[in-house]
């Protein structure tokens, strides 16, 4: 699923997790006995104590949320609470500064979430501050209220705009230093969002070819007609693309001799910048952003706790690179999928969802743990695996040597926390 700059080997049709989990055969064993139907996805059926959360946290992944149509969830409720509202209100007002210059106008951050004010192309750059604000702002509360050491996380990792909060937090940069960036650069990618359309390709019974899809978006944006591209490798089995024009059409007549019957394409009105697509090339976003990153200090440093990429699905920042990675993260597709993966691979028992009203992780995670669910329970393996795959996730070197596929077992058993719910729920004043 993966291409990866150290190996340089393109991904292929196959993900690293072979077939695909609902098409997996698990051994049926006579005599096991079905286990509980209370087996679900795991969140946590009480909320954690801050004592709790304060040890777990070394063994927790941090996931930031990105750009969605809402970006407010109950942020209006963190602002008004006696003890959140004054640590996140200085963050909201360093984040309005930095809007400032791009829109050569005053903002206020704090007043837009108050008044509820709606996401909308115009209001990008007021968003992605907004988003990258607020996700900072809770991890200082998590630091400065319950003393929980969230540079300790195991991991952390962001979809899109969600990655820079990351850096931020890894200590790689500051909100200052790296914000400028993509606020500068966000009214052009907005502009880019007319006569775009999104498409979800999705295989009913077989992986999708990730190579073969991208060649035929190279193909087809060849031809002059605009510009079309994966954005997002949802699962093995979906993946989200961008298209200007009569693009998406092409794909579409062309794609089932490219990869076979089983395909489908459904398409749907884009109100999203096609970041993370070859559309921003008409901008020339990735070189400006090249060119912003070596204008900037920070960057020397490897990020604390260390950042799973979307660019890349793995955890590969280091002293030297993340501006190359950032560059790249413009353009390249949302490596989903492998995140929830490398995830998976490690030694997490909690993913800790920051920001307003986070839903992509958690329900990418939700289905994943659904469908394995379902499996063990036509497998007849269920009771074992509640026992086993507990178990095998505290002994790290086995969790290691096991198969790529069997690891997404471990789904149904991670735990996972929504921070602003679990913010508000506590008794603090």
């Amino acid at each position: 699923m993966r291409t990866t700059k150290a190996s340089g080997r393109e991904s292929q049709g196959e993900s690293r997790s072979g077939s695909w989990l609902a098409r997996t055969e698990f051994p049926a064993r006579r005599g096991f006995i079905r286990g509980p139907k209370t087996a679900a996805p795991k969140r946590l059926g009480r909320p954690l104590q801050p004592a709790e959360l304060r040890t777990l946290v070394s063994r927790a992944a941090i996931a930031f949320r990105g750009y969605d149509a809402t970006n407010i969830g109950r942020s209006a409720e963190l602002l008004a609470h006696p003890v959140y509202g004054p640590i996140i209100t200085p963050v909201l007002e360093e984040a309005s500064e930095l809007c400032r210059p791009i829109l050569g106008r005053s903002v206020a951050l704090a007043d837009r979430i108050r008044a509820g004010a709606e996401s909308t192309l115009d209001s990008f750059v007021e968003d992605i501050a907004t988003i990258v604000g607020l996700e900072l702002a809770q991890m200082k509360i998590l630091e400065q209220v319950f003393d929980v050491p969230v540079k300790n996380a195991r991991m952390s990792f962001g979809h899109s705009i969600g990655e820079l909060a990351a850096l931020v937090l890894g200590g790689v940069y500051t909100m200052e230093q790296l914000l400028p960036v993509p606020l500068s650069l966000a009214p052009d990618c907005a502009a880019l969002t007319p006569d775009t359309m999104i498409g979800i390709v999705s295989a009913n019974h077989s992986t999708l070819d990730i190579t073969r899809i991208e060649r035929l978006c190279r193909s087809i944006s060849g031809r002059g007609h605009g510009l079309v591209g994966p954005s997002t490798y949802l699962s093995p089995d979906h993946i989200l693309l961008i298209g200007q024009q009569g693009t998406l059409d092409e794909f579409e007549r062309e794609m089932h001799a490219f990869l076979g019957e089983d395909v489908a394409l459904k398409r749907r009105p884009n109100h999203f910048p096609p970041l993370h697509t070859p559309l921003v090339w008409e901008k020339n976003i990735p070189n400006r952003t090249a060119m912003a990153m070596h204008h900037i200090i920070g960057g020397n440093v490897k990020p604390t706790p260390p950042i799973v990429s979307g660019c890349t699905g793995i955890a590969n920042y280091d002293e030297w690179n993340s501006r190359v990675v950032l560059a790249d993260w413009t353009d390249h597709p949302q490596r989903l999928w492998d995140v929830v993966e490398t995830t998976l691979h490690a030694d997490v028992e909690l993913v800790i969802h920051a920001g307003p009203a986070p839903k992509l992780f958690s329900s990418t995670f939700e289905r994943l743990s659904h469908r394995v669910v379902k499996q063990l329970r036509r497998s007849h393996l269920e009771r074992l695996s509640s026992s086993v795959i507990p178990s095998i996730s505290r002994q790290r070197w086995l969790l290691r040597s096991l198969p790529d596929s069997a690891v997404l077992l471990r789904a149904p058993y991670l735990g996972h926390m929504i921070l602003e719910d679990w913010l508000l729920a506590q008794d603090v004043a």
